[in-house]
Order: structure tokens, then C-alpha cells, then sequence
């Protein structure tokens, strides 16, 4: 899929109930819609579109893209990604740059 582009803020409820929030794309938001019509996660909500490219963004993009790939839609199941802490510093900034808490 190649290098992603993050355009979005979205809220993910995993079945437990338990909700996160996480950075993406349009792409990125389809798949989870996908796993919520086959029951990996409960649903997807987009809570911000078109945020600012920041230097936020672009590192969180660089931590993600090195680490993790998009599912393609043959997906058997919903990944979270992991974040450590110095990548929530750059994280929690593009949340607060947006507006969300």
C-alpha cells in the first residue's frame, strides 16, 4: 500500500466496549468499517476531517509506516497499533491541535 498519508482523527470501540482514538486516512477509516461489518471491532466513528499535515502528523506518519501495514480487505482480523511513549508525546499534540480530548 505504500507509504500513508494521515488525514483523519477517528474513535474505534473494540468489542469490549472500550474505546481509542487514532490517526488515519479515508483508506484507513474504510477498513475499519469493514471490520465492524464482520465483528473484529464494535464500530468507527470519524470524529475530525482534513487536519493539518503538522510536523505531529508527519512523525506519527513515519512511526506508523515504518511499523505497521493497512489490512487489505481479504483482513481475518483488527490489529491496534502500539504506541510507545515518545510517539504519544507527537500523538497527544495532533489530538490537542484538533481539538479532541
Amino acid at each position: 500500500m505504500g507509504q500513508q498519508t494521515f488525514t483523519l482523527i477517528e474513535e474505534i470501540t473494540l468489542n469490549d466496549g472500550s474505546k481509542y482514538k487514532e490517526i488515519a486516512n479515508m483508506m484507513m477509516n474504510g477498513r475499519a468499517e469493514l471490520a465492524a461489518e464482520r465483528d473484529f471491532i464494535k464500530e468507527v466513528r470519524i470524529l475530525q476531517l482534513n487536519i493539518p499535515h503538522s510536523a505531529h502528523v508527519v512523525n506519527y506518519e513515519d512511526y506508523i509506516n515504518k511499523r505497521y501495514t493497512v489490512p487489505g480487505e481479504d483482513m481475518d482480523h483488527w490489529e491496534v497499533w502500539e504506541k510507545d511513549d515518545k510517539i504519544m508525546i507527537d500523538f497527544n499534540a495532533v489530538l490537542k491541535e484538533n481539538h479532541i480530548s
